[in-house]
C-alpha cells in the first residue's frame, strides 16, 4: 500500500475531539498547506481559520472541538467541484498530522459561520470542518451517525470504473494497472457516503462523471455531489502525481453516452 492510499484509506471522520487547542506549530503548518493549494480548473478556494469560542461557533454533531476551518469561493461554474478538490487537499494534510475532520454542510448555524468566515456577496461557503485532535472514545451520537450512512463501506471498483464506455465495467489488465489509483478513489469520503462519482477510462484518459441524487443542491452549498466529484477527482490526480506521472486535467467531454441523471464533470490524461 502506498503512503498516499494508506492515509486515503486510513482516514476517518471525526466528531468527537479531547478538547485541547490545536499546538502552534500543527496551526502554522495547516495555515501555510491551505495558502499554497490550487486546484486545475483556476478557481480560488480561500480557507479561513477560526475559534469555535471567540466567534460562537458550535455544531450539533460535534463534541471537544475549538477550531474550525471553512472554505470559500466565487458562485461560479466548477466552484463546487474545486472547492472539493481544494479541502480534500488540507483535510488529508491534517490527517497525516494526527488532527481530525470532518466535512460539515448542514448541520450549523449557516448564518453564524458565514459571517465569522466574512463571506461576501457573489461567494459561497459550501462546507466547514472542525479541526482538532481526535478522542480517545467516540460519542455515542458519532458511532450511531456512521453506522447510520455506512461509513466504513464503499461500492465495489466495478460499479464505479468503466471501459471505454458505461456498458463494460472495468476489469483485466486495465483495471490492474490503475488499481491503487482505483482504491484511491473508491475511499474518498462523500454526503452521507453516497459515492456519486462514475468515472469511464478511455485512450488514456480517466472521464470523471456525477451519477446525480435530488437532495444535494443549495443556494448555500452549491451542488454537494459535484463537490465530492471534487474529492475523488483529487484523489486521482494525487495519486499518479505520487506515481511521478504528470496528469492533465481538462474539461472535454468525450461525448460517451451516459446513463439517466449523470453528467460529465472533468477528464484526466494520464
Amino acid at each position: 500500500m502506498t503512503e498516499l492510499l494508506n492515509v486515503i484509506r486510513g482516514r476517518k471522520s471525526v466528531r468527537s475531539f479531547d478538547g485541547n487547542p490545536l499546538r502552534s506549530e500543527d496551526r502554522e503548518k495547516l495555515e501555510q498547506t491551505a495558502a499554497a493549494i490550487t486546484n486545475p480548473f483556476g478557481i480560488p478556494v480561500r480557507f479561513v481559520f477560526l475559534d469555535a469560542a471567540e466567534n460562537g461557533l458550535s455544531s450539533p454533531v460535534l463534541t471537544g472541538e475549538k477550531m474550525y476551518v471553512a472554505g470559500i469561493v466565487e458562485k461560479k461554474p466548477y466552484a463546487d467541484v474545486a472547492f472539493g478538490y481544494a479541502l480534500e487537499q488540507l483535510v488529508l494534510t491534517a490527517w497525516s498530522m494526527g488532527i481530525g475532520t470532518t466535512w460539515i454542510g448542514g448541520t450549523m448555524k449557516r448564518e453564524l459561520f458565514e459571517k465569522a468566515a466574512g463571506v461576501q456577496a457573489g461567494e459561497m461557503m459550501p462546507c466547514m470542518s472542525p479541526l482538532g485532535y481526535p478522542a480517545k472514545k467516540k460519542s455515542v451520537k458519532e458511532t450511531l451517525m456512521r453506522k447510520g450512512v455506512g461509513a466504513d463501506n464503499r461500492l465495489p471498483a466495478e460499479k464505479l470504473f468503466f471501459q471505454d464506455s458505461f456498458d463494460q465495467p472495468l476489469s483485466g489488465q486495465q483495471a490492474a494497472e490503475l488499481g491503487d489509483l482505483i482504491e484511491m478513489v473508491r475511499w474518498a469520503p462523500s454526503a452521507v457516503n453516497k459515492q456519486p462519482w462514475r468515472v469511464v477510462i478511455r485512450d488514456g484518459q480517466a472521464h470523471f462523471y456525477e451519477k446525480k441524487d435530488k437532495g444535494y443542491v443549495g443556494e448555500a452549498t452549491g451542488d454537494l455531489q459535484k463537490i465530492d466529484v471534487g474529492i475523488a477527482l483529487s484523489h486521482f490526480v494525487m495519486g499518479l502525481k505520487e506515481q511521478n506521472r504528470q496528469p492533465e486535467v481538462m474539461i472535454s467531454d468525450p461525448g460517451i453516452q451516459t446513463p439517466e441523471n449523470t453528467e460529465y464533470i472533468a477528464s484526466v490524461r494520464f
